[in-house]
């Protein structure tokens, strides 16, 4: 289950990409880790409507235990890849870093938790 976010954080720092598509692996590597989280928990968001990303990102707290005053961050994060994504703004080195940062944390923190609220889910 970590396996694709493990590989979009690998592809996050590639040095040849460009700083949007590092941008972009770092932050689906957020989304797959917090989808995970709601899937573990029994849930998923309806990807046809607006918000997914929000609810998935915003849940994280409940779904597992990732503190509260870490989410601010990864939901900056998704803002400045909506307007990367719908506005063609040009993303920064420094947001590269804290996507990447943030990715890694988040990772670390899910391998954590379900290793020892759900260990099955590692098989």
């Amino acid at each position: 289950m970590l396996a694709a976010p493990d590989r979009n954080i690998a592809d996050a720092h590639i040095a040849g990409l460009s700083e949007e598509n590092q941008f972009d692996a770092a932050y689906k590597a957020i989304m797959q880790l917090a989808m995970l989280g709601l899937m573990a928990n029994g849930y998923r968001t309806l990807k046809s409507k607006p918000g997914h990303h929000q609810t998935a990102i915003q849940t994280l707290a409940l779904t597992v235990q990732w503190p509260s005053e870490k989410i601010w961050p990864l939901d900056a994060l998704r803002k400045q890849r909506n307007l990367t994504d719908y506005s063609g703004d040009l993303v920064s080195q420094a947001a590269v870093g804290s996507c990447r940062s943030n990715a890694m944390a988040l990772l670390a923190h899910v391998h954590a938790w379900l290793l020892a609220q759900r260990p099955h889910w590692l098989d």
